[in-house]
């Protein structure tokens, strides 16, 4: 049985790490780098790092930091953010990242998915979808430009039908943000999560809601999610990494210790 991993997720706006709330309202809460060398000193067994606007600015995730990122980490992490073309993607990929994550571009130019196949490798390629459950139609709609309001909007896709087609068209990974979920601290949406697990055969990775260890333990036990990705209980320091796997391994669930 593979171990489940913990991701640490760091959402970089203007050169520094932000967290919001349902991705809405961000605070400033610390460096990228100092972040990031904590986070693996922690335990870490992969990092995910969001240039959050730039798909909805038009321009391509700061290479700037992504090499320097490199440099000090001994662990796997992965870069998404404007992430448009082939070159783009291979700029990240030599600059060190392990594996670019496409959202917003691949909403727009769905191709795009299988050329990064064909030229990477599924094994580099994640698909993020953005999810928000809506209550009066009682199901999950893809949204796109999530990291800035102004520009959010939603798109044609249900969240189950997207997750099926970036499978055919060559994903390698999903990771499914949760929108209602994100911040609040109440727990993963195990609901979807078990939905796309049910229709999706590729790693799936939970992204939105965690709060407490046991939130940790009921994804992995009920939705058979492959990684489960936080931000705020790691950046205040509310989990420890360590501790978690500790609990983790404790309910019977294989993770690196």
């Amino acid at each position: 049985m593979l171990a489940k991993r913990i991701i640490p997720c760091l959402d970089v706006k203007a050169g520094q790490v932000v967290k919001g709330v349902q991705f809405r309202n961000h605070e400033v809460v610390g460096d990228i780098l100092n972040l990031a060398q904590r986070y693996a000193d922690e335990g870490a067994d992969e990092l995910v790092f969001y240039d959050i606007t730039a798909s909805s600015d038009g321009r391509t995730v700061d290479k700037s930091w992504v090499s320097a990122v490199a440099e000090r980490l001994d662990i796997p992490f992965c870069v998404a953010g404007g992430i448009r073309t082939i070159e783009d993607a291979r700029q990240i990929l030599a600059d060190g990242a392990d594996k670019i994550s496409v959202n917003s571009p691949a909403l727009a130019d769905p191709s795009l998915i299988t050329r990064l196949n064909d030229t990477f490798g599924r094994q580099c390629v994640v698909v993020g979808i953005d999810s928000w459950f809506d209550k009066e139609s009682g199901s999950y709609k893809v949204y796109q430009f999530t990291g800035d309001e102004s520009a959010t909007r939603q798109t044609q896709w249900y969240t189950q039908d997207w997750a099926q087609e970036v499978e055919k068209r060559g994903a390698g990974e999903i990771v499914l943000n949760v929108m209602n979920q994100d911040g609040v601290r109440k727990g993963y949406d195990i609901d979807q999560l078990s939905a796309i697990r049910q229709v999706s055969g590729l790693p799936l990775i939970a992204s939105g809601g965690a709060g407490a260890m046991e939130h940790f333990a009921d994804v992995f036990k009920q939705a058979r999610v492959d990684g489960a990705l936080a931000a705020s209980v790691f950046h205040k320091q509310i989990i420890d990494i360590m501790e978690l796997k500790g609990y983790l391994k404790q309910q019977g669930i294989e993770v690196r210790l």
